[in-house]
């Protein structure tokens, strides 16, 4: 390989690594809270929320793991809203979803005007893992990010295990799939559903919250680009399993960081063109993950976006 070719390439994969992050964890949170039976169209909105909030915790404490947290909990608080509005009053929640999407654009962009273009003095460093970073090709890409980025690996295989191989995940499943027979069984439908929305709000915010805490540490309104969208798409690409999210996130951070070395390298390509490329391959995406879908039969969870209506006895 070309050394300045195997340099380059090496630059792309590492940067789809943490672009890939971004993804993952709203990604990843959204999986677990559609499994349940709910469906939270607003992770746009949630990841603005956490990474205006994120910013700003940062930006008061000088420490972005706390503004990190700060973002978390700032989304987790929305998505919470979110679980009384679908869960409690039984509202429509395609529109609520909708709803937060608008909420969160609005608010980032309306208390975050006075922060625009400044900086954060501490952004989240990479920190190398001893041993696996001197591996060649794959310690630079993989084992030479940040904190973060680990602890997106190991979501990934905690929030498989759970669901798979668990009875909190049997619960989980049950719930998303028939909440009645679920509740017969003395699940508690109302709690699961709460929980988990609350808990991929909270990761939706992580994923924002990454973004002005790491990646880009200042604050702009609205950078987060349409990556809650994407992570929708996501969701059905990875056919709500954790592991293919992961896939899904790396394979989206791939084309982002890749657009990004074309455009620092000047390129003829239009950059209005380069920047449209996570986008377009949104839709073949989608089209693909459809037909995967209906091939193997595997379908969404039967009562997503269905309330759930007790029985009295």
């Amino acid at each position: 390989m070309n050394p300045t070719f195997g340099s380059i390439l090496i630059k792309v994969l590492a940067g789809a690594v943490q672009s890939g992050t971004i993804l993952l964890l709203p990604t990843l949170g959204e999986v677990l809270t559609e499994r349940s039976g709910v469906l939270n169209l607003g992770l746009e909105g949630l990841m603005l929320i956490g990474a205006f909030f994120g910013f700003l915790g940062a930006m008061k404490t000088g420490n972005p793991y706390i503004g990190l947290l700060f973002g978390m909990a700032a989304a987790a608080v929305v998505a919470a809203m979110h679980a009384f509005i679908c869960v409690t009053l039984r509202g429509n929640q395609t529109v609520t979803g909708l709803a937060i999407t608008i909420f969160g654009t609005g608010l980032s962009a309306f208390y975050g005007d006075r922060w625009v273009l400044q900086r954060i003095t501490n952004a989240i460093q990479p920190m190398s893992i001893p041993g696996l970073s001197k591996v060649p090709i794959i310690g630079p890409i993989f084992f030479s990010q940040d904190l973060i980025v680990y602890a997106g690996y190991i979501l990934v295989a905690l929030f498989w295990f759970l669901l798979f191989k668990t009875k909190v995940g049997v619960n989980l499943r049950a719930v998303g799939e028939n909440a009645k027979a679920a509740d017969a069984m003395g699940v508690n439908v109302t709690g699961t559903r709460y929980f988990w929305t609350i808990l991929g709000g909270a990761l939706a915010g992580a994923g924002g919250a990454y973004i002005t805490c790491c990646i880009h540490p200042y604050w702009l309104g609205g950078m987060t680009s349409g990556m809650g969208w994407i992570a929708l798409a996501l969701v059905v690409f990875a056919m709500w399993n954790p592991f293919n999210a992961l896939v899904g996130a790396f394979l989206f951070g791939s084309i982002e960081s890749l657009q990004l070395q074309l455009q620092a390298a000047g390129t003829y390509i239009n950059s209005a063109l380069l920047s449209m490329l996570p986008y377009l391959v949104t839709f073949v995406v989608i089209i693909i993950a459809t037909v995967i879908v209906r091939v193997r039969h595997v379908g969404t969870p039967k009562e997503l976006g269905i309330p759930y209506v007790r029985e009295e006895k």
